[in-house]
């Protein structure tokens, strides 16, 4: 059900996005506490996108999950910008992060919904 999407200005071949999303997946899951089997990781690299008048390397980032904790966004935005500026060679102030929480009745997998 958690669901990360990596928007960036910074060119990747496709092994380089898998192994992103590879390296990013169990970073999710433990800071979610929820199993890896769940985690659902989208990668786009080499995006036109500017921040602040400037295309300097920057990412966009979206995480969804059910029962997002709000109390928790401020750790889970410093692990994944560390991390994101440790992968990607971006730097922390260049990188947004939208948190979204979904209701379970509106979160659909397997024929049905959570």
């Amino acid at each position: 059900m958690p669901y990360l999407k990596i928007n960036t200005n910074q060119s990747l071949d496709n092994d380089s996005e898998n192994k992103l999303a590879s390296a990013v997946s169990p970073l999710l899951a433990t800071m979610l506490g929820k199993p890896e089997t769940y985690i659902m990781v989208e990668v786009h690299s080499g995006l036109s996108m500017l921040f602040a008048g400037s295309a300097q390397p920057l990412a966009y980032v979206e995480l969804k999950s059910i029962g997002l904790p709000e109390t928790k966004c401020s750790e889970f935005s410093r692990q994944l910008c560390e991390f994101i500026a440790a992968q990607l060679d971006i730097s922390t102030d260049r990188i947004y992060i939208e948190f979204s929480s979904a209701e379970r009745h509106l979160w659909g997998w397997n024929s049905g919904t959570f």
